[in-house]
Parts: C-alpha cells; structure tokens; sequence
C-alpha cells in the first residue's frame, strides 16, 4: 500500500516559512510521540537549520512510554530540547516554558552585550505536519482559543503571531507535507494517525496493516482487547489462508472476528469490513486499544 499526499496550498506554506524562519530565535516542532520519525518533516528540518530547537512529542499518552523515553533520548543526542506532552493538558506546558526560556538564554546574553536594557522577547516559529495537535498545544499554551483547531489535516490555512505572556512571542504556520514519502511505512504511519485525508485512502487496506504491526508488536493487545478466542482465531486463519491471495491471513482473520465482536455484520451475516475498518482505526487513533507506537529510533532498533 502505497500513500502518497501533497495538496497544492502546501507549497505556498512551504515558501512563506523560508521568509518566516527568518525572523524567529527558536523553531519549536510538533511530533506525534507515536510517529516521530515519520511526522518530522525533512524540507522543514532543512530550512529551520541552524536555529535552536524544542521537539515536543505530542499525543504521548496514547503513545508506549518505553518507547516515547527512547526517542527523548535519540533527539536531546542531537542537541534538541525535548518535552513529551499530552497538548489539552496544562500541567505540561510549565515545562514547555521552561524549555523555551533556556533556548532563550543565549539572546537575552547578546542582548546584554549590546547594552540593551530592556529585554525582548523571545521570538519561535511553531511546525509541524496536519494533525499533530498543533493548534490544541498553541491555544492550552496561550490559555485561550487563539488558533482555530479540528480534527481533519490542514485546518490551519496562514500563519498568524501570538503573544505568550512576557516571555516569548509564537508564530504559527499551517500543517506541511512534503512531496513524496520514499519509504512506504511513513505514508502508512502518517495515515493511521489521521495526518492524510481517510477520503484518499482504502481503509480495509489500512486496517489490516495496523492489525499485522499490532500482532506483530503487542502480541495479545488484539485478543485481550476484542476477546477474541484462540481457538476461534486459528479456525479464521486457516479458513483466511484458503481465501484472498496476497492478505495476510491472520490479519484477515482478526479483523473477521473483529467485525463479529464490534457488531459490523452484513445481511447474510457476512462480515462488514468497510465499517469494523473505520472502528478499528478510530479504537487505535482515540487511545482505546492501549499505548500504542508505530515507531522505535534507528539507534534502537
């Protein structure tokens, strides 16, 4: 399954943050802690290079902690500052701040050099790709609904600048892709976050490669969560493995008895596959099936 996405405002927004990156002391990106290799977008690693940088992992309480404490590592190696955070909660943002006022030390020194009296605030550029919960973060940040949020990609269409108490002002960019994913697993992790339009997607394709990684990864999370049967599942997988040619068979087999558990039955009482796709991709995207990351750092592998 091959997903590529790139609508056409994206490049505009791309041009207009080379012009941004300009003007700011700090870039503060925005990663799902699930996907953080996959939500980094390359053209903006490139055109924020050389300015100080704060990774906020974002949606971490839907994300495995063991593995989230990994890529804090991974990036803080690289010489970024990290913070880990669920954006809707304000407890997080204390550390936010914090991290943002350390990025800060080195201009508030030049500025004592330069006999500057009154010290100026903090300029930052906030990215990320569609949906990582950018504009959730910037209005808990700001403690009011100063960017307009939703849960489709791309809500955000100009950027706009926030003041942020005294400390620091915030300039806001729209969510950006780049134009091609060239590993496949980036386009399939990305879609099961919700960062492409579902409407571009099959999503029985979809679901049965989360039900595979997932199988792969957290074995029994499936079992346990939808009671499944081992007997009932190894009796769908033998019957899957005489069906569809190139499905993974067991992946076919939990997304059987998946459709059976959830209620997705068609006249005839064949399974509804379209419908238990979407259950099953919103149970994962919502936290219900557990901490979940598609994800580990290269280092760790």
């Amino acid at each position: 399954m091959n997903i590529q996405w790139y609508p056409g405002h994206m490049t505009k927004a791309k041009r207009n943050m080379a012009n941004d990156v300009k003007l700011v002391d700090i870039v503060i990106e925005l990663l799902d802690a699930r996907t953080p290799y996959s939500t980094q977008n390359p053209d903006i690693k490139k055109l924020t290079a050389g300015k100080k940088r704060l990774i906020l992992l974002n949606k971490s309480d839907l994300a495995d902690t063991n593995v989230t404490s990994q890529w804090i590592r991974f990036f803080r190696s690289e010489g970024c500052e990290v913070v880990a955070l669920d954006s809707r909660r304000r407890d997080a943002i204390n550390l936010v701040r914090q991290a943002i006022y350390r990025l800060g030390e080195e201009k508030r020194e030049k500025d004592k050099k330069r006999g500057l009296t009154e010290i100026r605030a903090v300029k930052a550029l906030i990215c990320g790709i569609p949906n990582v919960g950018k504009s959730t973060f910037i209005n808990t940040l700001a403690g009011r609904a100063s960017a307009k949020t939703g849960n489709k990609p791309g809500v955000t269409k100009g950027n706009q600048w926030l003041t942020v108490g005294n400390d620091f002002l915030l300039l806001d960019t729209p969510g950006v892709l780049w134009p091609k994913f060239e590993d496949k697993n980036v386009g399939l992790h990305l879609a099961m976050i919700g960062a492409i339009n579902d409407q571009i997607i099959n999503l029985e394709e979809l679901s049965m490669e989360l039900l595979t990684f997932i199988d792969n990864n957290y074995s029994g999370l499936l079992e346990e969560k939808y009671n499944i049967n081992k007997d009932e599942l190894a009796n769908e997988i033998e019957a899957a493995d005489q069906g569809i040619l190139g499905v993974n068979p067991r992946a076919l087999a939990f997304l059987t008895l998946i459709a059976k558990a959830r209620g997705c039955i068609r006249k005839g009482a064949a399974p509804d596959y379209e419908r238990c796709s979407k259950l099953l991709i919103d149970d994962f995207r919502s936290g219900r099936l557990g901490k979940i990351s598609l994800e580990r750092p290269k280092a760790d592998k």
